[in-house]
């Protein structure tokens, strides 16, 4: 017998993410009520979405909500913009009042805070992980840059708090902002080393109020620069604190001032210590809820 493929709408919301003063922010899609789709259908849903990255949203019998995050071409452990995203959203529409909530992926329970508006995400700190002068060489050249646009004392390397970035200490912002892309060679060491992407920053921020500012480049997961980084900013405000020595409770971060198409997006990221080490990580920022839209699923 001859199967019948039947078509789906599927309502996908749009949620702009670490907005700066009610604009600019990442766009993340958000898909309720997911324990409906299969994995292949989400990632379906996502490709033909288009965003970086959707949420999709299902029942959790250990968290308020169980999120699974899609790029357009891989399911990805985590997303801060996408968490926020979502969480914002699920408050605004009053699904979710309580201050503290949490979210369950597929690598553990995460604690999510709501506050003033803001929706943080729970990071812990894992590991750091050096490479080698040969290997750092390839990464600044892939950045069209060289080892002297490093910030002094200090060097690229990988850390985790949930997933893997190369954090990138440069000398200046004029470095980050001449940043042009070899995408092949990024994706090549993301893929060597199990990387979701590249994290370059500046001490320079661009404007008052913010500490840092930074590129992301991802190419491994269908994203060749992205506005608004979550799980990046926890990264490196592991790497500000132990490696730099910057012993603050907060770093402000700006993202995406130097795209193409700039999308200005500010992501507050708070440092938890406990006798003097440090316990866990809350990025979190702003929201801004757009027009949903809907995609066609083929079943």
């Amino acid at each position: 017998m001859t199967s019948v493929m039947t078509m789906a709408k599927v309502s996908v919301m749009v949620v702009n993410a670490f907005t700066y003063n009610g604009e600019g922010g990442n766009p993340a899609g958000v898909v309720l009520n997911a324990d409906q789709y299969s994995q292949a259908e989400k990632q379906e849903i996502a490709r033909l979405a288009g965003f970086p990255e959707t949420a999709f949203v299902s029942q959790s019998d250990v968290a308020d909500r169980k999120l699974e995050f899609f790029t357009p071409n891989k399911q990805i452990a985590h997303c801060g913009h996408a968490t926020i995203a979502t969480f914002s959203y699920l408050n605004q529409i009053g699904e979710l009042v309580s201050k503290n909530s949490s979210k369950e992926t597929i690598d553990g329970i995460r604690d999510i805070m709501l506050t003033d508006g803001k929706a943080f995400m729970e990071q812990k700190p894992q590991f750091f992980k050096t490479i080698s002068n040969r290997e750092i060489s390839a990464v600044m050249t892939s950045l069209s840059l060289s080892t002297d646009d490093i910030m002094d004392g200090y060097q690229p390397m990988i850390t985790n708090t949930g997933v893997s970035f190369i954090i990138i200490p440069l000398s200046s912002r004029e470095a980050l902002k001449n940043i042009k892309t070899d995408l092949e060679t990024i994706n090549r060491i993301s893929e060597q080393h199990d990387l979701i992407g590249f994290y370059a920053f500046s001490m320079d921020a661009v404007d008052m109020g913010h500490d840092v500012t930074t590129r992301m480049f991802a190419p491994r997961y269908a994203i060749p620069e992205e506005s608004a980084t979550g799980m990046a900013a926890g990264n490196l405000g592991y790497y500000l604190y132990e490696q730099m020595n910057m012993k603050m409770p907060e770093i402000v971060i700006e993202q995406g001032y130097f795209m193409d198409s700039p999308s200005k997006s500010e992501i507050i990221v708070q440092l938890n210590t406990k006798d003097g080490e440090l316990t866990n990580i809350m990025a979190g920022g702003s929201a801004q809820v757009g027009e949903g839209t809907t995609v066609i699923l083929n079943r």
